[in-house]
C-alpha cells in the first residue's frame, strides 16, 4: 500500500456503518462539497493533516474528516460507479473497507444523495414555508456578541434581545462617524437611484457599509428597497427571487408584495416558477441579510407605528459564465428578469432604492492561489498590486456606465481575481439607468497570514 493511500479510520463510538442493501450507498453520488485543510491528531498523538468536507449548500451542518489522498475518489462518486468499481479504478491501495466507511460517513452527513439528504432538504423547505419572514442569522449572532460584551457570557436570551439592538445601532453610528468625519460630501443631496455596498462581514467591511448608508440618513425615505445579492451556496442556476420579508435584530422589513406580484405577472407562469423554484436558497444566504440592519437604521421609520421600508430581494447569478443565461439553461436568465423588474417598478410607482450587495476580488491561498499576499516581499507586493490594478480597471468600466463592457471584459479574462458579484452590479446599473456612477471608496481586507484577500467598494448611482 502506497504512502498516500487512504487507510481505514479507527472505529469510533456511534460511527455510521455501511448498508450494503442501500442503493444510494452502493452507487454513491456525492453532492457539492466544500473542502478545507483540517488539523487532527494521529494515534501517536502527533498532529496530522486531514481533509475536511462540508456541505457547500449548507443544508447539513455536519462535517466529515478524511485523509487528503481520498480526494481522488470523489470524481468517481457520480452515481454511476459501484463500490468495487471505484476501488479498482482508483487503486493506489484503496480498500473496500475504507471506501465503505467513507460512504457511510458521507451519507450520515447528508453529503451524498439519498434518503437522509432528501429528509434534510424537505425539513429546510418546510421551515422556510412556515413563516412570512426570514429570521435573522449572522446579524442576530453579531448583535448577541455585542450584548455579551456588556452583559457577560451568561446573559439570558431575553437580556440579549433587549440589549443587542441598541448595541448594534451604537456601533453602526460609530462606524458612520469614523468613515464620514473627513468626507467632503458626508450626505447625499437626494436619494440615489442605486448604491453598491459590500456583503463581507461587518468587521472587515464596516467602512464601506458606513460610506453608503451613512450618507443615506438625510435622504428622503424611499417607498421600497430592492436588494440584489449573490447566491453563494444555493441551488439556483439563474435568478432566484424571495417571496418573504426579512427580520433583523432591529425589526422586520416586510415584503413588497405588490412589486413581487407585478414581477411575476410580467415574467409569466414559467418565468415566475423558475425564479421562485429555489427560493429556499435565501434561507442561508448572507448577502441580503447583512444589509437589513443598515437599511432599517438609516432609512428607518419616523415613528414606531410607521414600520420599516418594504423590501424586494433577488439573488443574481454570474452573467460572465453563460452570457447572462442561467448556468444550465433551465433557470431564469438575467435579461428577462431585468426587463420584468424594470416594468414592474414603473407599474407600481413611487420611489425605489436599489442596493447592489457586492464584494469584488477573492484571492489568496484560501481561494486556491499559490501566492500568499502578506508581508513585504517583492512577490507579495506585486500580487497585491495586480489585484488592486485589476479592481480599478474593472471599476472604471462600471463607473463609466458600461455594464456590458464589464461583463465582456470579465468573460474574456475569465474573472482572474474572482469577483463574486458582477451579476448584481450589472443588474443594478441596468435597472437604475443612472446619469452618473460615483466611486465613493475602495477597500480590501486581508488576514495576517495573507491567506484571504477580499476587496469591496462603496458606489452611488444618480
Amino acid at each position: 500500500m502506497t504512502d498516500d493511500a487512504p487507510q481505514p479510520n479507527q472505529p469510533q463510538p456511534n460511527q455510521p456503518t455501511f448498508d450494503p442493501s442501500a442503493p444510494h450507498q452502493q452507487r454513491p453520488k456525492v453532492r457539492a462539497l466544500r473542502a478545507f485543510p483540517l488539523q487532527a491528531k494521529g494515534p501517536d498523538g502527533q498532529p496530522i493533516q486531514m481533509l475536511g468536507l462540508a456541505d457547500h449548500h449548507q443544508i447539513s451542518s455536519k462535517m466529515v474528516a478524511t485523509l487528503p489522498a481520498a480526494q481522488v475518489i470523489f470524481p468517481l462518486m457520480d452515481g454511476s460507479h459501484g463500490i468495487d468499481e471505484i476501488v479498482t479504478t482508483v487503486g493506489r491501495g484503496l480498500t473496500r473497507e475504507f471506501l465503505e466507511q467513507l460512504v457511510a460517513q458521507l451519507d450520515d452527513a447528508c453529503l451524498i444523495e439519498g434518503p437522509r439528504f432528501d429528509e434534510a432538504m424537505a425539513e429546510v423547505k418546510k421551515e422556510f414555508d412556515s413563516t412570512d419572514t426570514l429570521p435573522p442569522g449572522s446579524t442576530a449572532q453579531f448583535a448577541d456578541a455585542l450584548a455579551k460584551q456588556e452583559l457577560g457570557e451568561n446573559a439570558t436570551d431575553e437580556q440579549l434581545a433587549e440589549v443587542g439592538p441598541a448595541k448594534l445601532r451604537e456601533i453602526m453610528d460609530k462606524w458612520i462617524d469614523a468613515s464620514l468625519k473627513d468626507a467632503t460630501n458626508p450626505a447625499f443631496d437626494e436619494l440615489p437611484k442605486a448604491v453598491v455596498a459590500p456583503h463581507i462581514d461587518y468587521q472587515r467591511g464596516a467602512m464601506n457599509y458606513a460610506h453608503v448608508y451613512g450618507r443615506l440618513r438625510t435622504a428622503k425615505r424611499p417607498d421600497r428597497v430592492v436588494v440584489l445579492g449573490t447566491n453563494h451556496f444555493g441551488f439556483s442556476t439563474g435568478i432566484c427571487l424571495c417571496d418573504k420579508g426579512f427580520e433583523s435584530p432591529l425589526g422586520t422589513s416586510p415584503l413588497d408584495t405588490q412589486l413581487l406580484e407585478a414581477v411575476k405577472a410580467r415574467l409569466g407562469a414559467e418565468g415566475a416558477e423558475q425564479a421562485l423554484a429555489n427560493r429556499f436558497d435565501h434561507e442561508r444566504e448572507h448577502s441580503i441579510e447583512l444589509h437589513l440592519p443598515w437599511i432599517q437604521h438609516c432609512l428607518g421609520p419616523a415613528d414606531e407605528s410607521e414600520g420599516h421600508v418594504p423590501v424586494f430581494a433577488a439573488l443574481i447569478h454570474d452573467p460572465c459564465v453563460n452570457s447572462g443565461e442561467s448556468y444550465d439553461g433551465k433557470g431564469l436568465a438575467l435579461d428577462p428578469f431585468v426587463e420584468a423588474l424594470k416594468g414592474a417598478l414603473d407599474e407600481v410607482g413611487g420611489t425605489t432604492l436599489i442596493v447592489s450587495s457586492a464584494d469584488l476580488s477573492h484571492v489568496g491561498p484560501s481561494f486556491g492561489d499559490q501566492q500568499s499576499l502578506a508581508g513585504d516581499t517583492e512577490e507579495a507586493k506585486q500580487a497585491r498590486n495586480r489585484v488592486a490594478a485589476h479592481d480599478q480597471e474593472m471599476l472604471k468600466l462600471f463607473c463609466q456606465n458600461k455594464p456590458d463592457d464589464l461583463v465582456a471584459s470579465m468573460s474574456w479574462q475569465q474573472n482572474p481575481t474572482r469577483w463574486c458579484s458582477v451579476g448584481n452590479m450589472v443588474a443594478a446599473a441596468r435597472l437604475a439607468e443612472p446619469q452618473s456612477i460615483n466611486l465613493i471608496n475602495y477597500a480590501a481586507a486581508m488576514d495576517q497570514q495573507g491567506m484571504t484577500f477580499v476587496s469591496h467598494a462603496a458606489i452611488a448611482m444618480a
